[in-house]
């Protein structure tokens, strides 16, 4: 056994080195043995997992880990920039068990819903519309015009939000993400946001995934509606800006798509597929907090300890160790970009719709596109929890697709998120 006695010190996983390079740090924290001592914020540390079995064997043990942080959460300062992301609050994401079975089918039901090829459809008309915003320009910031402003068109749409209220949505996910002084602050707008949407819906409900969820024969309170809500916009929307952009970066400097998104080699979805393995966009989370002390692959665990799994460092350490890896056995789905076991994400087909019908619109609309800064000078958004672009700019030659609108679009609007009302609804089987 090998028991952290003394423990090294804790490397830190937030600020501008870990996120120049993430690779470098899970490397170095590879030397300790499976689980190693990080920081996460100042003064709050964590073990992570960054060996890949090991993180699959806690993944799928509810008998010796919780998900539930309350006991951890009472050693940590109450202004603590994680807590937005960690703290307890009553969703899928923090319980066990009967509970956790509850809020889990209503979101399962909730997302069934959604209708792929009216998905498809939606996001396809979106796209069209913000390409149409930049795209007699030359030059564009893949991530603040299109990356991010395409999941919050169909957060707006599913959900029913206000569009006036689409940019306090995203500022309040990016900032509990950021995990930086603010965090509190941007999550607490968040929640006024959806409660507000919660309350209108209880009183007068509409065709739309909160009408649903209040409905739901789990029985939701609205403060447990307005939870998961939040709990599935801030899963969903930062992380697909980040695998669009992540996805987008990667075939504009991999050689095998031939420097551009159209016409090379390989696919969008192998993009997806080697984004999601070797740069997943959610890089490290999956709290769990041992339910008593104990000894796990090696290393003693307190009660109540905070456990993180970082996905990209287990998915690299099969590969970097020169042995046949879980990719080489079972393909790119053994990734655990998407977690595993009964916290899996219940989103993953929709994310990857979107995101693949996000790059086949670029590529079809834009066809030489290119980096128009060297990708050294390309700044990645501090933050111990996702692996994200600060901003992808980029030049191409400039399209007026006012000349020759697809024949399903109605034509390019000002390049912003269009009012959800003059679009055909993501979500159609949800009645009045």
């Amino acid at each position: 056994m090998t028991p952290f006695a003394r423990p090294p010190r804790p490397l830190a996983l937030y600020g501008p080195d870990f996120a120049a390079d993430p690779r470098g740090h899970y490397r170095r924290l590879r030397a300790h043995g499976p689980l190693a001592p990080v920081r996460i914020a100042p003064g709050i540390d964590a073990l992570l997992v960054t060996d890949y079995q090991a993180a699959v064997d806690l993944l799928r043990d509810t008998h010796t880990f919780t998900k539930d942080p309350r006991a951890w959460q009472a050693t940590v300062p109450e202004d603590s920039p994680v807590l937005p992301m960690l703290g307890y609050r009553p969703t899928a994401l923090f319980s066990d068990g009967a509970v956790h079975a509850r809020y889990r089918e209503a979101i399962n039901d909730g997302l069934a819903l959604i209708e792929p090829h009216i998905l498809r459809a939606e996001v396809a008309r979106v796209a069209r519309r913000l390409i149409g915003g930049f795209a007699a320009t030359g030059s564009a910031d893949l991530i603040a015009q299109y990356a991010r402003r395409l999941p919050l068109h169909v957060f707006v749409t599913w959900f029913g939000v206000s569009p006036d209220d689409g940019e306090r949505v995203v500022n309040g996910i990016a900032g509990m993400f950021n995990s930086a002084e603010n965090a509190a602050t941007a999550y607490a707008d968040l929640v006024r946001v959806v409660t507000d949407l919660v309350a209108a819906r209880r009183a007068r409900p509409g065709r739309d995934l909160t009408s649903y969820l209040l409905a739901h024969p789990a029985g939701l309170d609205n403060d447990e509606t307005v939870r998961q809500i939040t709990l599935l916009m801030s899963a969903g929307h930062d992380p697909t800006t980040n695998l669009i952009g992540n996805a987008l970066l990667h075939m504009l400097t991999d050689a095998r798509y031939a420097g551009s998104l159209h016409g090379g080699a390989m696919t969008a979805h192998e993009a997806i597929d080697e984004v999601l393995w070797h740069d997943p966009p959610l890089a490290n989370l999956s709290a769990h907090y041992p339910r008593h002390d104990t000894e796990f692959h090696g290393v003693r665990l307190r009660a109540g300890q905070l456990i993180l799994v970082s996905y990209a460092a287990a998915n690299a350490q099969s590969e970097e160790s020169g042995l046949p890896g879980p990719a080489a056995r079972s393909g790119s789905s053994a990734h655990l970009a998407w977690s595993a076991g009964p916290h899996r994400c219940p989103a993953k087909q929709p994310a990857l719709l979107i995101t693949m019908t996000a790059i086949e619109q670029l590529t079809s609309q834009l066809c030489d596109i290119g980096l128009s800064v060297p990708v050294e000078g390309l700044m990645w958004r501090p933050g111990p929890f996702h692996r994200a672009l600060v901003r992808l700019p980029v030049r191409f030659t400039p399209v007026d697709m006012n000349a020759a609108p697809g024949p399903a679009d109605a034509g390019p609007g000002p390049g912003g998120v269009g009012d959800p009302a003059q679009e055909a609804p993501a979500v159609e089987s949800i009645g009045p």
